[in-house]
C-alpha cells in the first residue's frame, strides 16, 4: 500500500513540475508512514512540507495543491490536511479485504519479490577453530542466519561465507600438543572431543616447557611454508572442530553448513597479491619496518594519520590482510552487488579502515557496499560480560542444554500426562527458540542481559509467547475439524477488531524489507509480538467458531489462518521451528 501511495505523489510531482509549481530539479524522498491513531487515516505523508520552501508556498496551500492533483482512485477513499501541513490517507475497507483474500491464497503470503535481485555475501558466525563455540558467538550467528534467510525469501541470491579462524600463531601450538599426544599413542579425535580442554592443556605445556614453545613456533613456520605433516595435522585438527561446529549449527537451526566454511587460510595465496597491488596504487607506506596504508580520515590524539599495518616488520600478515584478501575474492569470484559482516561491535573501527583501504585501492566495485553490521555484547546480571560461576565464558552447547532442561521443566508442569517423548520434542523448540528470541528481539547494537526466566516467560514478547499464540490458533482449526488452507469464502469484516488484524497483517511485507535493508530482526520480533497481541485481542471480541452468521465464521477463520501462517513464516525466517501443541 505504501508503494501505491508513493507512486501516487510521484504522479503528482510531475504534475506540478509540469505546472511550474515546483523547480523541475527538486527530487524529494517520499516518506508514508502508518498513523497512530485511526481518526488520522491509515497512512500520512509530510510531502507537502518538504516542498514547501523550494515551491514558496505555504505548506498547506501546497497540500491542498498536492490533493487536486491526485489520480482519482477506489483506493484511497478519502485525504485530509491534518497539522502544518501532513496529508492523510484513508483506505477503502474494501480494498484491504481484497488484500487479505490475496494473501491468503499465496504461498509467500504476497511478500514481494525484490525488483532487482543481488548476489549479497553474508560474513557470519566465524568461530576461532581454535576453541568450542561459546556463548559470544551466538550474536553473529543467529542474527545472521535471520538476515540470510528473510533475503532468500525476497528472492535474492545469498551466498553464506563462514570466515573461520584456523590459522595462526596458536594453531602452532595446538599441533605440537597434538603431535606429542601422537608419539606417545594417544587417540588425538579422543582428546579433541572437549576443545577447550585441549586448547587449556596445549597452552599449559607452552607456559611451562620451552622446548614445547620452540617446537611450537617451528611449526607455525613450517605449516606457513606448506610442510606436509604439518598440514595433515592442521587438516586433520580443523575437520575436527569444524564438526563441533556444525553439532552447535544443527541445535540452533542455523542454515550453515560445512560447503560455508571459507577461512583465513583459504586467503593465504593471495596475501602477498594484496601487498604488491596496494604499493602499485601507491597506498603502502613504510613505517618502522612494517608495511602500512595511512589514512587521512583516521587520526590519533595528536592529529596523526593512523596506520592500517598490512604486513608487519617481520614478514607477517594481520586481520587486515586476510580481510583485504577476503573482499577481493567477494568481489571478483563471488561477484557481490553487497557484502555484510555481522561482527562485533568492538571491530568497527577494523572495519571502517579495511573498507576505505579496500576502495582506494579498487578491490570492490564503487557501486558494491560494505556493510558492518555490529552487534553488542551478551550481558550477565552483574552488567558485566556473561560469564558462569566460575567466571570462565559459557559455552554454547552447555548453554543450549540448559536451556533445554529448563523448558522441559516448565512444559512437564503444564503437561503431567504428555508422553516423554513429545516432551522432550517440545521442550527443544521451546528452550531453542527462547535463547534465539531473546536475542533476536533486541536491537541489534544494543547489549543485553542474558536471564533465562525472562527468555522461557510465557508472557511478554518472548518465543514461547509466539509459540502458544500460534498453537491457539491450530488449537481453533483442529476443534473445528478443518484444515487451514480449506476456506474457500471472501474476507467481509464486521468488526473493528477484524480491520485492526487486518492492517497488522498487511505490514508483514514492508516489515521483511526492513530487516534486509538494515540487518535489523528485532523489526521482525516486534511486529510478531504486536500481531500476536492484536490476534489476541480479535479472538476476545469477535466469535470464531461461534459467530452468528456462518459467512462471519468462515470469514473470521481465514483471517485467524492468516494470522497463524504470518506468524509461522515470520519465525521461520528468524529460524525459529513452530509447534501443533505445547
Amino acid at each position: 500500500m505504501k508503494a501505491f501511495i508513493q507512486q501516487q505523489l510521484e504522479q503528482v510531482i510531475v504534475l506540478l513540475q509540469k505546472q511550474q509549481i515546483i523547480p523541475e530539479d527538486v527530487q524529494p524522498r517520499i516518506v508514508i508512514d502508518r498513523t497512530k491513531e485511526k481518526s488520522h487515516g491509515d497512512f500520512a505523508s509530510n510531502l507537502a512540507l518538504i516542498l514547501a520552501k523550494p515551491a514558496k508556498k505555504n505548506p498547506r496551500i501546497l497540500a491542498e495543491l498536492i490533493i487536486k492533483n491526485l489520480p482519482s482512485s477506489d483506493i484511497i477513499i478519502k485525504t485530509e490536511i491534518a497539522g502544518p501541513g501532513f496529508i492523510n490517507f484513508f483506505i477503502n475497507p474494501n480494498y484491504l479485504e481484497k488484500q487479505i483474500d490475496s494473501a491468503y491464497a499465496s504461498a509467500r503470503l504476497d511478500v514481494e519479490l525484490s525488483e532487482n535481485p543481488q548476489t549479497i555475501v553474508i560474513d557470519y558466525s566465524s568461530p576461532n577453530l581454535a576453541k568450542e563455540m561459546h556463548v559470544g558467538h551466538l550474536r553473529s550467528t543467529i542474527i545472521g542466519d535471520a538476515v540470510v534467510r528473510s533475503l532468500e525469501f525476497q528472492g535474492n541470491n545469498v551466498v553464506r561465507q563462514n570466515h573461520v579462524g584456523d590459522w595462526g600463531t596458536q594453531f602452532g601450538m595446538l599441533l605440537a600438543y597434538m603431535e606429542e599426544l601422537r608419539s606417545k599413542g594417544q587417540e588425538i579425535k579422543k582428546d579433541l572431543a572437549n576443545l577447550e580442554v585441549f586448547y587449556r592443556a596445549a597452552k599449559c605445556r607452552f607456559d611451562e616447557s620451552e622446548t614445547f614453545a620452540t617446537r611450537a613456533r617451528n611449526l607455525v613456520v613450517e605449516l606457513q611454508n606448506g610442510n606436509k605433516e604439518c598440514l595433515e595435522l592442521w587438516c586433520e585438527f580443523k575437520e575436527i572442530s569444524i564438526s563441533h561446529c556444525q553439532e552447535a549449527y544443527q541445535r540452533l537451526g542455523v542454515s550453515l553448513e560445512r560447503k560455508h566454511v571459507r577461512g583465513e587460510s583459504a586467503y593465504n595465496d593471495d596475501l602477498s597479491n594484496v601487498i604488491i597491488d596496494l604499493e602499485k596504487s601507491g597506498l603502502l607506506k613504510e613505517s618502522q619496518g612494517a608495511k602500512c596504508v595511512f589514512l587521512d580520515r583516521f587520526k590519533n590524539k595528536e592529529g596523526e594519520p593512523l596506520p592500517v599495518i598490512i604486513q608487519k616488520k617481520d614478514g607477517g600478515f594481520l586481520y587486515a590482510t586476510s580481510d583485504l584478501a577476503a573482499i577481493r575474492y567477494r568481489q571478483s569470484v563471488l561477484n557481490a552487488n553487497r557484502v555484510l559482516y555481522f561482527v562485533d561491535a568492538r571491530q568497527s573501527l577494523h572495519f571502517q579502515q579495511v573498507f576505505e583501504v579496500a576502495r582506494l585501492a579498487g578491490f570492490v566495485k564503487e557501486t558494491t557496499t560494505l556493510e558492518h553490521m555490529a552487534f553488542g555484547t551478551v550481558m550477565g546480571a552483574d552488567g558485566k560480560p556473561f560469564k558462569t560461576r566460575t567466571g570462565s565464558t559459557p559455552k554454547l552447547s552447555e548453554l543450549l542444554t540448559e536451556a533445554e532442561e529448563r523448558a522441559y521443566e516448565l512444559v512437564k508442569e503444564k503437561n503431567q500426562d504428555m508422553a516423554e517423548q513429545e516432551l522432550r520434542h517440545i521442550a527443544s523448540v521451546v528452550g531453542i527458540a527462547s535463547v534465539k528470541y531473546a536475542d533476536l528481539s533486541k536491537n541489534r547494537t544494543s547489549d543485553y542481559v542474558f536471564n533465562f526466566d525472562s527468555m522461557l516467560s510465557f508472557e511478554g514478547n518472548t518465543a514461547p509467547y509466539l509459540l502458544y499464540a500460534y498453537t491457539r490458533v491450530v488449537s481453533i482449526f483442529n476443534k473445528a475439524e478443518m484444515d487451514m488452507d480449506s476456506i474457500t469464502q471472501d474476507i467481509s469484516f464486521s468488526d473493528e477488531k477484524e480491520k485492526d488484524l487486518a492492517n497488522k497483517i498487511m505490514q508483514f511485507n514492508e516489515i521483511v524489507k526492513q530487516v534486509t535493508k538494515q540487518g535489523m530482526p528485532h523489526f521482525l520480533c516486534s511486529y510478531l509480538f504486536e500481531l500476536a497481541g492484536l490476534f489476541s485481542s480479535f479472538y476476545e471480541a469477535c466469535p470464531i467458531l461461534s459467530a452468528p452468521t456462518d459467512t462471519q465464521k468462515q470469514s473470521r477463520l481465514k483471517l485467524a489462518a492468516l494470522t497463524a501462517k504470518t506468524l509461522k513464516q515470520g519465525l521461520s525466517l528468524l529460524g525459529i521451528n513452530t509447534l501443533e501443541r505445547m
